[in-house]
């Protein structure tokens, strides 16, 4: 009962930390504009939660399930969004399970090789995610009309679209906590790995 109750707890907790590192990360105006801080946070926080998980199970597989798990939730998050009257293209969900696909052949391929896992998966869900994710981004209508039109209530001031800041990073303190806590997390996924075995 422990175990799966673990699992459980493991798959809920980091499907709300990846999707909402960098704070409203899934959101196409902040995800589009600060992409770099996207596409950082997201790949770490794909591969610290995925690869505890899968090492914890030791099933290749596992980390496609985890990325499937958030994919849902966020599509659940996107519909809420739309019921409430915003565009279809308000939320834009991620795209995690072609990067954890990855992750999980590789632990196969390397006959279940933690270290294998880490490096060579982590550096190709690091390669992959951002590409997959930029031409989902590109299929969404203006980000910037979106931004604009149909302000959050929960907005920050500081996170406020400014027009002439297109294409360029937030100077806020969002952005910075997330770039950094991205970095810092690939040696805690690598402690929590090594405590694992």
């Amino acid at each position: 009962t422990t175990h799966y109750l673990f699992i459980v707890v493991v798959a809920v907790n980091s499907t709300l930390l990846t999707i909402n590192a960098g704070d409203y990360i899934f959101y196409t105006d902040w995800a589009w504009t600060s992409f770099v801080v996207f596409s950082i946070s997201q790949s770490t926080m794909l591969v610290v939660g995925a690869i505890y998980y899968m090492l914890f199970t030791g099933v290749p597989g596992t980390a496609t399930y985890y990325a499937t798990i958030m994919t849902i939730y966020t599509w659940v998050a996107k519909g809420a969004w739309f019921a409430l009257g915003y565009p279809y293209d308000f939320v834009a969900v991620p795209v995690w399970i072609p990067s954890a696909m990855l992750l999980d052949l590789t632990y196969w391929a390397t006959r279940r090789n933690k270290h294998a896992a880490i490096l060579i998966g982590g550096a190709l869900v690091g390669l992959s995610l951002p590409m997959f994710n930029m031409i989902n981004l590109l299929t969404i209508r203006d980000p910037l009309e979106m931004a604009f039109k149909y302000p959050r209530p929960t907005l920050p001031p500081y996170m406020t679209p400014i027009e002439p800041q297109v294409g360029k990073f937030y100077n806020s303190p969002v952005a910075l906590g997330a770039g950094a806590g991205a970095v810092l997390s690939v040696p805690i996924a690598a402690l929590g790995a090594k405590l694992n075995t």
